[in-house]
């Protein structure tokens, strides 16, 4: 049995917008993930952040839905070569998020319910960069799309975008996530194609 679901094969669309390379559009919204999607309960959801020093900042649903919101739109760009143009979101930056955090980390280890990590660089978190979102296109976050909240890095491929965000380790020293240690790039660049180790 894989955990892998398989590369999507759907409608393409036209643009004549510049895409990353090796990309095509699609009008739907492919469903894409390892492992199961875990079922959890807004009363016991919790976000922390961790910094180097191992001081935690963590807030409760509740706690992250009264900050103040962002409503981003934006680009996302999946390794498996499908784009989607204009996505509407809803949630909280990271700069917000680290108005508390004293750190002078360089990397983030970003972990989600159900055991998935993916790395990030801090400075790819902050200036504007990153969210954490609970809304899509007007309405909650599905959770097959990382609902109830799921981290988003737009300029990087997609499974930078953690679904089921849960943490934020920061770290030092970086580490491979999940799909980072099977063979995938560090960073994720998609406008420099880099999809795999060495590219």
């Amino acid at each position: 049995m894989t955990i892998v679901n398989k590369g999507f094969r759907g409608r393409r669309t036209e643009t004549t917008r510049q895409l990353p390379p090796g990309q095509h559009l699609t009008a739907d919204f492919p469903v894409l993930q390892a492992g199961p999607t875990p079922r959890i309960d807004l009363d016991s959801w919790r976000f922390t952040i961790r910094d180097e020093h191992g001081a935690e900042h963590v807030w409760t649903w509740g706690q992250m839905k009264s900050l103040p919101s962002e409503r981003p739109t934006v680009d996302i760009h999946c390794v498996t070569s499908w784009s989607k143009l204009d996505t509407k979101w809803e949630g909280v930056s990271l700069d917000t998020l680290f108005e508390s955090v004293n750190t002078t980390a360089e990397f983030a280890l970003i972990g989600s319910y159900g055991g998935y990590t993916t790395n990030i660089p801090v400075a790819d978190l902050l200036g504007g960069k990153a969210w954490i979102v609970y809304g899509y296109q007007g309405e909650p976050l599905p959770p097959a799309h990382g609902g109830p909240a799921r981290l988003l890095v737009p300029h990087l491929y997609f499974w930078k975008s953690a679904k089921w965000v849960q943490s934020i380790e920061l770290r030092g020293s970086d580490i491979l996530g999940f799909w980072e240690g099977l063979g995938y790039h560090s960073y994720g660049d998609p406008w420099l194609e880099q999809r795999y180790a060495g590219d």
